[in-house]
């Protein structure tokens, strides 16, 4: 509250010792600071009470995203996203209307973020299921990487919201977001379609070429595919045949194939094989973690989005102390980063597509994020056009990593040809590695608020991103190992 005048209503008396009373106003005493925020976070201990209130947000939704995704296997995706984006928008709401109802006591608040945390574990797993199960493989980098750059408007239009009210009504900065989450969560539940084949959706495959042995039948499709190539699991298979398809057939979206043949006298009593109670079967945690590079993505996104997500929730304050701008240019430029994040979410989707080596393209970024989050620390405040140019290219390779697994990593894993085409994992994987990266991301803005100084915190930052880069070493190794084989290889 440095710098701000009390208002004429008000004395320098009652500003210091609570009393009421008239008066003519003036400078704040030096030794209350905090006179003008709202209780309880008017004392002395405010910052650790606003870092208790991020706790409880971030390690109530890294909790309970290891339980969405596996809810939302067993569900339907149209309700379950509605359903959690009405009540996430509930409990914004309720944290804004605490100013209206005059509620000072920090559980209610505690509360309300934890619930908050909860209700928004239903988003993450539900739409990247949907997305996977609308979209096929060919693309996929680039197709996520344009469409996860929703998550760095809504950082931007959030900060925009909050910066806008914050200093004159501050509890529209979560009514208004509660409302808008409201609405969107009713246009879900009105229009979402889950998967293609709700409307009858298919693509045209025409002259396809069945290539099918006595080792897809008992094994799975080959690993070393290339991104375009049709998964076995796509076609019948016939065991031992090997048959050129002729007619035009149909196959739906996500991914599974019907003949136009009718059944007639030749056709095989015993050789058709019937692969559907396998593909609907819901696949269990446990399994979900043996699939191949899981674990590795997992904690990789552990230490990534650790980064991530201290700049989000941090770097606003660091510009403004840095710095001598104020509060609501600070929260404007801060932006920046989420500019330069979409940039590095299409980047690396498209990086992804071309090499077909997903680990590769973050390790990458990776190497690049580590000198140049030191370079922002120790040259970004010499100027604002230096800060915003370091600032975009921070958020594009910080960025990058972070929405390459969650989304065309995650799906990709999430129907990984262990599975044999089953899509019931997709939810599931991407809980898991959300999950594990979401305790990172809670982790994170905690250890930077115990550091004492700035400097401890970029190293705190670069550290956790070297250690993602180390994560995917083993998986970098293989794909590199194989270029000379095939230049489009898949995760293993």
């Amino acid at each position: 509250c440095s710098g701000v005048t009390l208002p004429p209503e008000f004395s320098n008396a009652a500003s210091t010792d609570g009393g009421g009373g008239g008066g003519g106003g003036g400078p704040v005493p030096p030794n209350d600071s905090t006179w003008c925020d709202y209780p309880p976070f008017d004392a002395p201990d405010f910052n650790a009470l606003l870092g208790t209130l991020d706790s409880a947000f971030l390690f109530s939704y890294a909790i309970a995203m290891f339980a969405a995704g596996f809810v939302a296997e067993r569900v339907s995706l149209r309700y379950f996203l509605a359903l959690g984006m009405a009540l996430s928008g509930v409990f914004c709401y309720l944290f804004g209307m605490a100013k209206v109802y005059d509620v000072h006591t920090i559980w209610y608040f505690v509360f309300v973020q934890a619930m908050a945390g909860m209700f928004q574990t239903t988003g993450w797993p539900g739409v990247v299921t949907v997305v996977g199960r609308w979209f096929g493989k060919s693309k996929r980098g680039l197709i996520f990487g344009i469409w996860n750059s929703h998550t760095s408007i809504g950082n931007i239009l959030g900060v925009m919201i909050a910066a806008h009210y914050v200093e004159r009504d501050w509890s529209l900065s979560f009514i208004v977001p509660g409302f808008l989450m409201g609405v969107v969560g009713f246009v879900l539940f009105l229009f979402l379609v889950e998967r293609p084949d709700i409307v009858d959706c298919q693509e045209k495959v025409g002259d396809h070429r069945q290539r099918i042995g006595a080792n897809a039948v008992g094994g799975g499709p080959s690993s070393s595919r290339g991104w375009g190539e049709v998964d076995a699991a796509d076609v019948e298979d016939v065991a031992g045949v090997s048959t050129e398809q002729d007619n035009v057939s149909t196959r739906s979206l996500r991914g599974s194939y019907y003949s136009n043949s009718e059944i007639n006298e030749r056709t095989p009593i015993i050789g058709s094989i019937n692969r559907e109670p396998a593909r609907d079967r819901v696949i269990g945690f446990y399994d979900a973690l043996r699939i191949p590079g899981v674990l590795q993505f997992s904690f990789s996104l552990f230490f990534s989005k650790l980064v991530n997500y201290t700049f989000l929730f941090w770097l606003p304050f660091y510009i403004q102390s840095s710095s001598s701008m104020g509060p609501e240019l600070s929260a404007h430029v801060s932006t920046v980063f989420d500019i330069g994040g979409i940039i590095g979410a299409i980047a690396a989707g498209m990086m992804s597509d071309a090499s077909g080596k997903p680990a590769t393209t973050c390790t990458t970024m990776m190497v690049i994020a580590a000198p140049l989050l030191l370079v922002y620390r120790y040259w970004g405040n010499v100027s604002l056009p230096l800060n915003i140019l370091i600032l975009l290219l921070v958020g594009l390779v910080v960025n990058g990593p972070y929405a390459l697994i969650t989304t065309s990593v995650s799906a990709e894993l999430g129907q990984h040809s262990s599975l044999n085409g089953n899509d019931k994992a997709l939810a599931t994987v991407t809980a898991i590695i959300d999950g594990t990266g979401s305790v990172g991301a809670a982790i994170g803005p905690l250890l930077a608020g115990m550091f004492s100084d700035w400097d401890n915190v970029f190293y705190m930052l670069v550290t956790a991103d070297l250690l993602a880069l180390w994560l995917l070493m083993g998986i970098v190794r293989r794909e590199l190992s194989r270029r000379n084989a095939n230049l489009n290889v898949r995760i293993e």
